[in-house]
Parts: C-alpha cells; structure tokens; sequence
C-alpha cells in the first residue's frame, strides 16, 4: 500500500503543480488576448469618432444653413460593420442607421460615461439580434445647440469565434503539456519507487536475520547513499556475529581449561592418599587457575561497564615513571619465564591526572601482550617522553609482530590474531577506551616478524606553584 502511495503522490503532486500553473498561465493568457481584441475594437472607434467629430465641426462651422441636423450627423458618422445611434440626453434614440426602433431608450452604462464627458462602452449581449455587442458612446455637442450622443454598437462574433478558437489551441496545448508531465512523472515514480522496493525486500530479508543478501543496483544519490549504508550495516553484523562466535568459543575454551584442572585437582585432593608435597602443588594449581578465572570474569566486567558507561575512574596526580616501574616488578617473574628483559627508559618523571589503577591496567595489558608474543631473550622497552602538554609512553617490542591485514582490527573487540594463545580479545579494547577515558590517544605500528610499539600519548597535569594535594587524589 505504501509503494502505491509513493508513486501515486509523486504523480499527484507533479500533476498538480503543473496543472495550476498552466491553468494560471492559460487564464491569465486568454484575458489579455481577450482584452487586447476587445481594445482593439473600442480604440479602433473611438478614434473614427474623434477624428470625425474635429472634420465634422470644421465642417459645420461654413455649412449653417444644413437643416436636417440628425440625418446629416447619421451621414458623416456612420461606420462601416457597426450600426450608429443618434440619443438625446436621455438615452431615447433618436435616429440609426438601420431605421428601425428609432423611439427605442438605451439604458446600458455606456451612456451615463459618455454624459459625464468620457466615452462609454459597455460589452454584452444584444436582446434583438442575441448576439454579444460592443457599445460605443460619446457626448457630442456643436456651437451651443442641444447636445446628442452618437452610440456605435459592432457585432463581436468574429472576435469572439477568434478568442475561441485561441482558447481551444491553448487548452490542446495545456493537454499535451499535462500529458508529457504526467509519463515524466511516472517515469520519475518509478525510478524511485522500484529502488525502495527493492531496498525493502532486502530489509525484510534483513529483519528476518538473513544477513548475506545484499542491495543491487547501482542506485544515485540519497537511495545509493541508502543502499551502501544498508549493505554496509548488514556486513557489520555479520563481521559482529562472527566475532562473537569466536568469542563464545575462545571463552568456553579458557573456561574449559581450569574448570578442568580446578576440578580434577579436587577430586583427586578428595580421594585422599597424597603425601603433603603432592598435596601442595594441587592446590597450587587450583589456586593459579582459579585467579586466571578472575581474571577473565574481571575482564568480561570491565569491557561490559564500559560499553554501558558505567566505569567510574577516580581521578588524581599519578607519577608516571613510578607506575611503569610498578609494572615491570610484577611482570618480571612472566618475563623471567621467557628469559625476557624489561628495561624503562626515561630522564623525566611526568605527572599525569588520571586514575592510577586504570592506568596502572593499561601498561600491565600492554606489558603482558608484548611478553606474549616476544621471543624467548629478547628485549621489551618501556620508553618514556616528554612533549608540551603531554607525555609519550611506548612499549616496545621485537616479537611476531601484526601482518597489515590484522592490524586495524586488532583493536577491535573479542578480534584475536589467533585464538590458541588465549585470552578474550578484550584487552586491547578495553586499554583502548580507557586511554580515550584520559583523553589520551592510542597508536600502534608494528611489521610482521619485526615487532610492534604501542604508543600511548596522554596529557601532562598542570604544574601549580601552590601544591595543595586534591581531596580526590589517589597518588601511586
């Protein structure tokens, strides 16, 4: 019902448009020939007449002893194609040239105008002959004697037969116009509406959770523009669900994991029998994957916080370099592990506003990736630089390195370069929003086999002379 109704209205609203123009034009264009024709007339007589009447006076003035007055106005007046009267004042006809009626009274408004000194004219239609006139009239008035109004009335069929057939070429022409605009219209109709349609079914399908169709078409202008956006949406969310696959069985994977050593240790440590040596390391086990478990729930509930704005950060002056030196003490024992050297870099000991816990779980994240996927005697740099305004922190490392295809989605939530070496995928997306939390910035570069750098930029605190400590600070 809706796709009819977008042609329909398309099409209703261009016909009418269009429609009220030409019909405003066309009136308008008719009046003004109408009256261009009907001036024509009157300005055609009036101008026999006042010509006329100065020849008529002139002649007058030498020819006194002319004693049948009426005939001889009748005489130099009359007009070819129009009938002339001869009225008193009153309107009653005195003489014509057609000699019949002659005590017949005119009582059309052409007569009062031309009493009043003007010429009259009236336009209508003539109750002998019912046939549409124009009148004429002028007061004429010679030496002192009675004054007399000479009326011309002239047929206005041949004008009108005319304006008619004008009109009808007018109104042909305003058709086919109509015409013309009503197949652009439906032509224009359907150039949108087909688009939609096919955009809605694409949606429909959509809706229903069938992803991998697409819009086809190359479509212009606002629907392409419509159909991209929507293509692009349904990519995302297929990229999105594929994640979250990933993520559900690379979190089941790690659940899996110490679930199992955490309950076979148990069993095990329940059945009895163990010397107290063994006893220790199993419950040395269950103790390590149960902080792993921790830690992944902990990471889950971080992530979700921050996707519903819910973290809260407690805000106060942390010293940088002391916190970074923090961190390499407790991942010295993992690095040790791989024979991995940690060594910070730095001459400066910047002061940073931000929450020193959350900060403090950015640089272990990095940390703790850059051990993961460094080789064994390698190196890991913790360089420290100071800029107007802001600090640079990078954590370098010569490791496996991220292949350009992984490197802009490596950010990306639940996205693992390879699921096997564990974690959720959230570590990086977590770090990211936290910097963003500190109106800091978070940049890598790295190049397959050669290492990555995490560059993390976050701004100085002000340095006051009067160094009261805030009431929120949380100094580390």
């Amino acid at each position: 019902m809706s796709k009819k109704g977008i042609r329909r209205q398309i099409v209703l609203h261009y016909f009418i448009v269009v429609f009220t123009a030409l019909l405003l034009v066309e009136v308008i264009f008719l009046l003004a020939i109408r009256s261009y024709y009907y001036d024509s007339v009157y300005s055609y007589i009036s101008s026999y007449v006042k010509n006329a009447e100065d020849f008529y006076q002139k002649f007058r003035f030498f020819e006194e002893e002319k004693i049948n007055l009426l005939s001889d106005m009748l005489v130099n007046f009359k007009m070819n194609t129009t009938e002339l009267q001869i009225l008193d004042i009153n309107g009653n006809v005195l003489i014509n040239t057609t000699e019949f009626n002659p005590d017949t009274t005119i009582t059309t408004s052409d007569i009062p105008q031309a009493i009043s000194g003007d010429f009259g004219r009236w336009v209508g239609r003539q109750p002998s002959t019912d046939e549409d006139v124009m009148a004429v009239s002028k007061l004429l008035q010679m030496n002192g004697e009675e004054p007399y109004i000479l009326r011309y009335t002239t047929s206005l069929t041949t004008v009108n037969d005319k304006l008619f057939d004008v009109t009808m070429l007018s109104t042909g022409i305003g058709v086919a116009v109509l015409a013309i605009v009503l197949a652009f219209s439906l032509g224009l109709a359907n150039s949108i509406v087909k688009p939609l349609n096919n955009i809605t079914a694409v949606s429909a399908l959509m809706a229903k959770g069938k992803y991998k169709v697409r819009v086809k078409g190359d479509y212009r202008y606002e629907l392409g523009e419509l159909a991209s956006t929507l293509n692009h949406m349904a990519e995302e969310i297929v990229r999105s669900n594929q994640i979250k696959d990933d993520f559900i069985s690379s979190i089941s994977h790690e659940l899996r994991t110490p679930l199992t050593s955490i309950k076979g240790w148990s069993e095990t440590l329940d059945s009895g029998g163990y010397d107290p040596e063994e006893t220790k390391v199993g419950m040395q086990i269950i103790s390590k994957e149960t902080e792993r478990l921790i830690g992944l729930v902990e990471e889950i509930l971080d992530f979700s916080k921050l996707q519903q704005n819910e973290m809260r950060l407690v805000f106060g002056e942390v010293v940088l370099k002391e916190l970074l030196q923090e961190i390499m003490l407790n991942m010295w024992t993992k690095a040790e592990k791989k024979n991995i050297k940690l060594v910070l870099e730095s001459d400066e000991n910047p002061i940073v506003i931000g929450d020193g816990n959350r900060l403090k779980q950015i640089f272990l994240n990095l940390v703790d990736n850059a051990i993961k996927f460094s080789d064994e005697g390698s190196v890991i740099q913790l360089v420290l630089n100071c800029y107007p305004g802001q600090v640079e922190v990078d954590v370098h490392d010569t490791g496996l390195g991220i292949s350009e295809e992984h490197l802009n989605r490596v950010r990306d939530r639940f996205f693992q370069v390879n699921p096997l070496n564990g974690g959720t995928g959230l570590g990086l997306a977590i770090s990211q929003q936290l910097v963003e939390q500190h109106h800091g910035t978070m940049e890598i570069v790295s190049e397959l086999g050669k290492g990555t750098i995490v560059r993390v930029m976050l701004p100085l605190a002000e340095i006051k002379e009067d160094t009261d400590q805030p009431e929120d600070s949380v100094p580390i």
